[in-house]
Order: structure tokens, then C-alpha cells, then sequence
């Protein structure tokens, strides 16, 4: 990758890490499901009327859109609201990598290898110890929503390999469409009509500041320059970088909220990332390698055809032989889908309860 390229992929992965203590900050203007309808209102006007038609079919942009925004961002702004800090959400939440491969492997009967299974349990092994010290430190029950949020990003993201999507602007844009009415009608039978209409009579520029972060730089802006990222270079090129979320995610947690991280934290982080690591490389190399061995094999069948040819030529004495060169198999093909993310911290207690 070029300089300005790896830059550009360590500025994304520090907006969707800070995105974890804006949202935090959110959660103190909006209810938890008002907020995530919000977000996804604005991120998809008015970038809708220019992105284009949808490049792929609506069924794939329905599917992710009530998986990923309705199902994903409703369990865990519900479970950042319940108490998870912030930076423990941004590291829970990287656990999506191992659902991804689950159901890959339930959905798309993609095997994988031993390298990703051994990935897959040192991350699992990261999300008990999580709960070890989230049990002794905040409410179970919030740290399980983020479980189930990893788990519907994990799907989403095979839906979204399904879908193959050639532009992920256009998209995530598209996509940002379907949560919205969702998401405002479980926040008027849950969260209630008197707490939405409370929040947006006192909206102030700090909350519409918040929005407008959330929805148009983690949002617009991420996706549109992770997938540029990804339509230049291969993927196991540009995932590791999705790994610094954590990093910049508990970094922002402890510089601007205080929070602080304990020996079995650190210890969970360590497992988590390692684990993830491992699940996300060894699945783009595996990739990869197949790729490069179908290309291989591809290579010596028309080495092969070539030599026939050949043959044919001289005992004809005269033509020609012509080809088309054989497309490059180790640059995927679709590109993986990375997410915006956001987290609520265990001081619940000293915020209103207007939306509770």
C-alpha cells in the first residue's frame, strides 16, 4: 500500500474508535433505538439522491438492512445504554470475525482451516475471560446484547458477501434506508412517544453535532473510503487495519471518559485480538491461496492448450494461435464488509432516566 493509503486506512479505523465514546455521549441526548433511527436517517439523506440506483438486488439490501441496522445497532445501542463501557464494547464487539466464519461455514460451506479454527477459539477464550470481568465489574445481561450484536454482524456480512456489491457507498447509502421506520417504531413502542418527542425538543448542536459524527463521518465517509481501500488492494492487505478499531476505540474510552481497564481486561483484549487476528488472516490468506491455486492450475491448462495449439499449427502449416490473458484469482472478488460501531459506558446511574 501506498503512504497515503495506509494512512487513510489508520484514519478509518480511528474514526469508527472514537465513534465508540461519541455515541457514548449520544446516549445521554437520545434513547438508545430513537438514537440508532437517527443515525440512519441522516446517513442516508440526502447521499441517497446522489449515489445512484442500487447496484445490487433489493432483497440483499433489505436483508442487511434489518440484520445489520435494525437487529445489529438495536441490541447493541441497547446494550451500550445498559452499562457496557465503551472501549470493553469496541474490543466484545471485533468477535464478530468468528461469527462471520460460523455462519460462512453454516451458510456458504466455506471450511475453515486449522490455522482459523485455533484463531476462532483463542477468541472465544478472549470473550469468556470479557465475561469473567464484566461480571465482576457491570451488568451480564448488556455484555450478552453485545454477544448477540457480533452475532448479527457476523450474518450481515455474509449477506453481504452474498450480495457482492460492487460500489459499498452505494450500498451502505441504500442500506441506511431500510432501519429507519424499524427502528422508530420499536422506539415508540418501547422507548415511548413522551421520551422521543423529550429528546428532540432539546436537541442541541452538541446532539446534532453527535448525529451528524456518527452518521456522515463513521458512516458515509468509513465505508465509502474503506471501500475504495478495498476496490485498490486485496483484502488480506486491508483488514489487519480493522484490528486498530480496539486500540483507538479503548484509547479514546480512557482519554476522554476515564475509564480504566483491569489485568483480566487487558488479558481479554490480548486474546480477542490475537484470536481475531488469526480468524481474519488465515480466511484472506486461505483465499488467496485457493485463488493463486486455481490461477496455478488454470495457467498450466492453458500451457497445456498452448502446446496443442502449437502442435495444430505445424501440422497445418500455416494459422495462428490467439488467447486472452487469465484474469488475476488472488484479488477478490467482493469485498468484506467492516462496521461502524458504538458502546455506552457502566455510568448509567448518573444520567437522566427519561428514556429508561
Amino acid at each position: 500500500m501506498r503512504p497515503a493509503h495506509v494512512l487513510l486506512a489508520v484514519l478509518v479505523a480511528a474514526v469508527w474508535g472514537v465513534n465508540f465514546v461519541v455515541v457514548e455521549v449520544g446516549l445521554d441526548h437520545f434513547p438508545p433505538l430513537l438514537f440508532s433511527a437517527l443515525r440512519f436517517l441522516v446517513a442516508a439523506l440526502p447521499a441517497v439522491f446522489f449515489v445512484g440506483p442500487p447496484k445490487v438486488a433489493r432483497k440483499w439490501i433489505v436483508g442487511v438492512g434489518l440484520v445489520l441496522g435494525v437487529a445489529k445497532f438495536g441490541l447493541l445501542f441497547i446494550g451500550m445504554d445498559a452499562g457496557m463501557p465503551a472501549g470493553v464494547s469496541s474490543l466484545v464487539l471485533q468477535v464478530q470475525a468468528v461469527f462471520t466464519a460460523l455462519f460462512a461455514f453454516a451458510v456458504l460451506g466455506e471450511r475453515p482451516g486449522r490455522v482459523r479454527l485455533i484463531g476462532m477459539l483463542v477468541a472465544l477464550a478472549g470473550i469468556g475471560v470479557a465475561a469473567v470481568d464484566e461480571g465482576e465489574a457491570g451488568p451480564l445481561t448488556a455484555f450478552a446484547l453485545l454477544i448477540g450484536a457480533a452475532a448479527c454482524w457476523g450474518l450481515s456480512n455474509v449477506l453481504t458477501r452474498k450480495a457482492a456489491p460492487p460500489d459499498s457507498l452505494n450500498f451502505m447509502v441504500w442500506v441506511s434506508t431500510v432501519p429507519v421506520l424499524p427502528l422508530l417504531g420499536l422506539s415508540l413502542l418501547f422507548e415511548g412517544p413522551s421520551a422521543d418527542l423529550a429528546a428532540l425538543r432539546s436537541l442541541d448542536w452538541q446532539g446534532a453535532g453527535i448525529i451528524v459524527y456518527v452518521a456522515w463521518i463513521t458512516t458515509v465517509f468509513g465505508f465509502g473510503a474503506w471501500g475504495y481501500l478495498l476496490r485498490r488492494h486485496p483484502a488480506s492487505t486491508v483488514a489487519p487495519f480493522s484490528l486498530l478499531v480496539p486500540v483507538f476505540g479503548m484509547s479514546a474510552a480512557g482519554l476522554f471518559l476515564g475509564e480504566s481497564v483491569s489485568g483480566l481486561g487487558w488479558c481479554a483484549a490480548a486474546l480477542l485480538v490475537g484470536g481475531v487476528g488469526l480468524t481474519s488472516l488465515a480466511g484472506a490468506a486461505g483465499r488467496g491461496g485457493s485463488g493463486a491455486g486455481r490461477g496455478g492450475l488454470a495457467a498450466r491448462r492453458g500451457g497445456s492448450a498452448a502446446r496443442r495449439g502449437g502442435l495444430g499449427v505445424r501440422r497445418g502449416g500455416s494459422g495462428a494461435v490467439t488467447g486472452s490473458p487469465v484474469p488475476d484469482p488472488g484479488v477478490p472478488a467482493a469485498e468484506p464488509h467492516p462496521r461502524t460501531t458504538a458502546s455506552r459506558t457502566p455510568s448509567t446511574a448518573s444520567r437522566p432516566g427519561a428514556h429508561r
